[in-house]
């Protein structure tokens, strides 16, 4: 195969045609930041279908294209999951429960709303705990849009291209904040749709269909049996077990991400009603349907396509499979299409990660520190400018960070089994301080410490799981034992005082017309 691919005048044209209209695009909107409500959450202004795009494209540009349809090269078409069990009913889950609640508590950052519920404790460490997540996937994402995109598909320097990335992403999420990356990610998601329904229809014409596809691959040997198979036997070694994907993923995981995801509630907190927040996760959960179509099966049809087409009959990494599936099968123009449709998967996760990350660390962390040095919050432009410095320090330590946090064997197992280390507990304490007003903030605190503690045992104790990857076990168990421990604690600890959790639980904020008519007022200011 050939080591790099040469591109056209036409895909040349079309690549920086893009790099340069995204570019512009995001500065455009630094005309309507003005305070830190504009750079957080776009002073409240985004319509449902700017959200569900924007929700969309930040979620599939850093787990699908490159690493879902690797993880299809190297797993099968069970990794599917992710988006049709993982993503589409917690969507519409999180739609009609969580969105509309912290639409209308007001809040810029789920750790906000957990400091409210419990205590400042609770808010700082849960913070950290999604700060160093989304700062580690700020530096894989970096590194995987400049290792396996830029360098596979054009030879370009890993280095250069890393601080490529830095400076466009860099400028529009500083100048523009959350609209401008609302804004590029809508276009983002066109150009993603465009090239991954040329790439899956391309991938199964060279292969001749479903059916012929199935046959070559069994044909490869018994190792491959289980390849097509959509829910896999529970003692399967391989990261996606039936049982994990029913109940570590498709009740935990999935849920815990699209509920408490900083990068994804964002967006919805942005809303400019509560229909349009609703309506907009749920919109997402309706284009997140399509994305196992156009990069699973392109993963899955490189195991035929690439020795056909090369001789080489196995990848070293399995995450290369769909950079070389685009060399090898579309043409000049398309090519370049494509390649801009894969970049922007990439580059919307970098600036979506970077923007949370951003949110969390002044609103959450140094926003705390701040208040307990000074004795006051930070107003609105102290805000906005400390929010402009984070994020300028913030990407430059991921692209520093980017060559040793991104060499990983499989990305996508990496980002689940980080996810399992922390969602099933954060998850209880999520579900239990809204849902039931006992839940107390000794039970939220020791939930969450004692919980996160009690993933790293499950995941360091390799003999109690039969996969290779138990991070679903993990989450599910997680889960479970918070709940529990949450319960306990918060059954032996005093109630909280009725005044601390109004309009913090649930039932008084559905039921309560006082609440409501405060409610009412706080939306039409």
């Amino acid at each position: 195969m050939q080591e790099h691919i040469s591109l056209q005048g036409i895909d040349v044209f079309i690549i920086f045609t893009y790099l340069i209209g995204v570019f512009i695009l995001g500065i455009f909107f630094a005309r309507y930041v003005k305070n830190a409500g504009d750079f957080f959450i776009a002073g409240k202004a985004l319509p449902f279908w700017a959200i569900g795009m924007s929700i969309v494209v930040s979620d599939i540009g850093a787990m699908d294209f490159v690493a879902v349809g690797g993880s299809a090269y190297t797993h099968g078409i069970s990794v599917a999951n992710f988006d049709w069990i993982g993503s589409m009913p917690a969507m519409v889950f999180a739609a009609f429960v969580f969105v509309p609640y912290f639409w209308r508590a007001g809040v810029f950052t789920i750790p906000e709303f957990l400091g409210r519920r419990y205590n400042t404790a609770v808010q700082v460490i849960h913070g950290c705990i999604w700060a160093i997540f989304l700062f580690t996937m700020l530096s894989l994402m970096l590194y995987m849009a400049a290792d396996n995109i830029m360098h596979t598909i054009l030879g370009w320097e890993v280095n250069r291209t890393i601080w490529l990335m830095v400076f466009i992403t860099g400028i529009y999420t500083f100048l523009g904040g959350l609209s401008a990356i609302v804004m590029v990610d809508t276009v983002q998601l066109i150009m993603m749709f465009v090239g991954g329904i040329a790439l899956l229809w391309l991938s199964m014409w060279q292969v001749g269909g479903w059916g012929a596809l199935q046959e070559q691959v069994l044909a490869m040997g018994p190792e491959y049996n289980e390849h097509f198979t959509i829910l896999l036997p529970h003692n399967t070694t391989g990261p996606y077990p039936w049982t994990g994907v029913v109940f570590g993923l498709g009740i935990v995981l999935s849920i815990a991400y699209m509920s408490g995801n900083q990068a994804v509630v964002q967006r919805t907190l942005g809303a400019r009603s509560e229909w349009d927040a609703k309506a907009g996760m749920l919109f997402g959960g309706f284009l997140k349907a399509f994305i196992p179509l156009m990069v699973a099966l392109p993963g899955l049809a490189a195991l035929v396509v690439i020795p056909q087409m090369t001789g080489i009959t196995e990848l070293i990494d399995g995450d290369r499979a769909v950079p070389a599936m685009i060399g090898l099968l579309l043409p000049p123009g398309l090519r370049g299409l494509m390649f801009v449709a894969l970049f922007a998967a990439l580059m919307s996760s970098v600036d979506s990660n970077l923007n949370s990350t951003t949110t969390i660390w002044v609103t959450d962390i140094w926003g705390r520190a701040w208040y307990w040095i000074k004795g006051r919050n930070m107003d609105e432009r102290e805000a906005l400018i400390v929010g402009r410095i984070f994020t300028i320090v913030l990407i430059v330590s991921a692209a520093l960070m980017a060559r040793y946090i991104g060499r990983q064997e499989s990305i996508y197992v990496f980002i689940q089994t980080a996810l399992s280390l922390f969602q099933g507990p954060t998850l209880a304490i999520l579900l239990l301080g809204i849902m039931w007003r006992r839940t107390t903030q000794w039970g939220g605190l020791v939930g969450l410490v004692v919980g996160v503690a009690f993933c790293f045992m499950l995941n360091a104790s390799t003999q109690l799981f039969p996969s290779d990857n138990p991070f679903l076990f993990v989450a599910w168990w997680s889960f479970i034992f918070t709940l529990i421990l949450t319960v306990i604690v918060s059954l032996l600890t005093p109630p909280e005082p009725e005044e601390k959790i109004r309009s913090l639980v649930w039932a008084q904020v559905i039921q309560d017309e006082t609440i409501q008519d405060t409610l009412n007022e706080r939306v039409s200011e």
